[in-house]
């Protein structure tokens, strides 16, 4: 009678199989893990260097305040009287240029003083108002001077040439995109140099 043989399996074996299974598994979910957490700190990184680039050039540009130019334009020789005290009568511009800036600019009211050798000659009144942002407002002018109100005595013609000096200030806020506003006054510092015997504008330079 045929013995029977019982065969016995090493159970450490297989189970070794199933351990080495089960770590590796453990192993790939952290090392996946690790990998998503580096993944998610490189996007942070990238996304907080783009909005520092992003931040700077605003502030460079867009966020950057300028002062507003205030100057005189397009002046018309129309007459010049000279006795017995002189009258002189000429047109011109007043130009408000804002347009370096990403933001309107709202100034109040001010006046523009035309001087000889310090005395002053006559002024022009300038209402309130607003510029746009990146533009440039013009408002056309008549201007009427008389030596009267001076000491003629004072008064110097250097080759039958009158030279002025138009001076002013305007006081006002930038808006920049309704989220900012900063104050900025503005001067106006021109000088302007009729030629009297011949009628014409000699020379004129804003500072």
């Amino acid at each position: 009678m045929a013995e029977k043989t019982n065969q016995t399996y090493p159970s450490g074996s297989a189970n070794t199989g199933y351990a080495r299974s089960d770590g590796e598994s453990q192993l790939s979910a952290d090392e996946l893990k690790r990998k998503k957490r580096i993944k998610l700190a490189i996007y942070i990184a990238i996304f907080i260097v783009f909005q520092t680039i992003v931040i700077t050039i605003m502030s460079l540009t867009v966020l950057k305040v300028k002062t507003p130019r205030f100057r005189l334009g397009n002046i018309n020789f129309q007459s010049f009287e000279p006795a017995p005290s002189f009258d002189l009568k000429f047109t011109t511009q007043i130009r408000i240029k804002n347009s370096a800036n990403w933001g309107s600019y709202k100034f109040k009211a001010s006046n523009v003083t035309f001087q000889h050798q310090g005395q002053t000659l006559g002024t022009i009144d300038i209402e309130k108002g607003k510029v746009g942002w990146l533009s440039t407002i013009k408002r056309n002018a008549n201007v009427s001077l008389n030596s009267g109100a001076i000491n003629v005595s004072n008064l110097q013609l250097s080759n039958g040439v009158l030279t002025l000096n138009s001076v002013g200030r305007l006081n006002g806020k930038v808006a920049i995109m309704f989220i900012m506003k900063k104050k900025k006054a503005t001067n106006m510092n021109c000088t302007i140099d009729f030629d009297v015997t011949a009628k014409k504008l000699n020379y004129f330079d804003c500072k």
